[in-house]
């Protein structure tokens, strides 16, 4: 099975537009323009009857006691856990590619609505519980969101784009799902599996030292 992000190559830094935010002329972010990359797949295994569809950030801080707070970073140390910006199932066999901007183009107050797409159907991501409580963007977060590390990380964060061909045309998910929901429900299912990494940073140091 062969899965391609056209948008950017593998390891390298993913393009601003394909982020939540990037770092601002005057104080630290400024939203983005968040549209998805365009990917492409083909060579899929005999007896594939769907697709499913994660981005995840392995990197995200456990604790946030001092995430985007001034005079303060986040240790490149501190324990890390992961984060879902894109949760997207039963996608068709016959479907060979997302094209950049078709699931995602722009910052959605209060999120995108999960279920059903052209492409298949968006669970929930994990900006959902990020932003609860907060009265302007609290909501239900489906489909693509992307990158917004800390802005004061010290660590460089890796995001995992992997696609999966099941043996299944549907998982059993409950009705509000999400990443860790989806990686369940696929076990035992996976005929193949795909996967290209974009790294990213909104910690100026990091940038450098990286490029």
């Amino acid at each position: 099975m062969k899965f391609e992000i056209t948008s950017f190559k593998p390891e390298s830094f993913i393009p601003d537009e394909f982020a939540y935010a990037v770092p601002a002329k005057e104080g630290h972010i400024q939203l983005a323009q968040n549209r998805n990359p365009h990917v492409r797949w083909s060579a899929l295994p005999e007896g594939t009857q769907s697709l499913v569809l994660l981005m995840h950030d392995p990197d995200v801080p456990s604790l946030g006691d001092n995430v985007n707070r001034e005079g303060k970073v986040v240790r490149t140390d501190l324990p890390r856990v992961d984060f879902y910006h894109w949760v997207l199932v039963n996608i068709p066999p016959s479907l060979t590619e997302i094209p950049a901007g078709a699931a995602s183009d722009g910052v959605t107050k209060r999120g995108k609505p999960p279920g059903e797409t052209p492409f298949g159907v968006q669970g929930h991501n994990d900006y959902t519980a990020w932003f609860a409580g907060d009265p302007e963007n609290e909501g239900d977060h489906g489909g693509y969101d992307g990158p917004c590390p800390p802005w004061n990380d010290e660590r460089l964060h890796h995001y995992h784009f992997t696609l999966y061909a099941l043996d299944v045309p549907s998982v059993e998910l409950p009705e509000h799902f999400r990443g860790p929901d989806v990686v369940k429900a696929m076990a035992g299912h996976i005929l193949a599996q795909a996967e290209q990494v974009g790294v990213y940073s909104l910690n100026p140091a990091v940038v450098v030292e990286y490029t």
